[in-house]
């Protein structure tokens, strides 16, 4: 199965995970020092060795100047859309206009509770995520006495600011034919991670422009960001994104070209594995994304 190639620029990034012990700000200075265009941090409070995503994304936006960056995704059980847009307005101004918010319906239900959060049914959770992306750009929006009323979440004559240096996209990391519908209609991205089926990828990338479409809505206007995990090495392929350089080539032009996804997100474990997708790979898949468009 294949979807269009919406001919957008391909771009490349990192997805940091934010262990304690780990040189973070040391890791953010070299993604962008080696070219890179995004540094995607996952957010799970929870987690004991991890410190929190919103306060390790405002010291990436102070020690870099070039480089976008985004919570890959934030959690919206245990962060209120409200505050979190002004978190986000509050990035985007100070870095120059560099944040993208990139946001899930939550995960780890058990884990979500133990601290504080609630439970929600899938139906549920979905629901909660609508009303919070129109509480977030009501919030982004500039104005005054802002006024929501949903289920989950409201607003009662809050007033907005400050207002986002740019157009802030809210990247949906969803699955399912429903969550996917939803974000057809009302998301300017879709972060998913590839978990070892293109199959599935590419039944949610159809189901997304089946939405958009359905919406009124161009499925070219929402980004496809994905993130890719797995191993470059110097023998045999061992499966997808676990080989040599040319089998990365290969695979991540054809994610491009012929599933429409424009933005990759690596992450490997190993002290070379940063290095070589920024000088090895990077570079080759954007030669081979441009010949590839330029035969067809």
């Amino acid at each position: 199965m294949t979807v269009p190639d919406y001919g957008r620029d391909v771009t490349f990034g990192y997805f940091l995970i934010p262990n304690a012990a780990d040189p973070l700000l040391d890791t953010a200075r070299e993604i962008e020092a080696r070219g890179l265009d995004w540094i995607g941090i996952q957010d799970h409070p929870y987690q004991r060795r991890f410190v929190d995503t919103w306060t390790l994304l405002g010291a990436v936006a102070a020690v870099t100047t070039r480089v976008g960056f985004f919570p890959d995704v934030a959690n919206l059980p245990l962060r209120p859309p409200a505050m979190m847009a002004k978190a986000a307005a509050t990035l985007d101004v100070l870095s120059g206009g560099r944040f993208e918010l990139g946001l899930g319906a939550g995960n780890f239900w058990d884990a979500i509770e133990a601290y504080g959060g609630p439970r929600r049914a899938p139906r549920d959770s979905l629901a909660a995520l609508e009303e919070a992306i129109k509480a977030i750009r009501l919030i982004w929006s500039g104005e005054r006495n802002l006024r929501f009323s949903g289920e989950h979440y409201r607003l009662a004559g809050a007033h907005s600011g400050p207002v986002p240096l740019h157009p802030i996209g809210i990247w949906l990391g969803v699955y399912g034919p429903r969550a996917l519908r939803l974000a057809g209609r009302l998301a300017d991205g879709w972060l998913p991670s590839l978990r070892g089926d293109i199959a599935a990828l590419a039944d949610g990338s159809v189901r997304l422009d089946d939405a958009a479409s359905a919406a009124g809505r161009e499925p070219a206007e929402i980004r496809r960001v994905v993130n890719v995990s797995g191993q470059i090495t110097d023998g045999p392929a061992l499966g997808l994104l676990r080989g040599p350089v040319d089998q990365w080539v290969d695979e991540l032009t054809d994610l491009a070209v012929g599933y429409g996804f424009d933005t990759f997100l690596f992450w490997g474990e190993g002290d070379d594995q940063l290095p070589r997708f920024a000088e090895e790979i990077v570079p080759a898949v954007r030669v081979q994304v441009a010949a590839e468009r330029e035969r067809a």
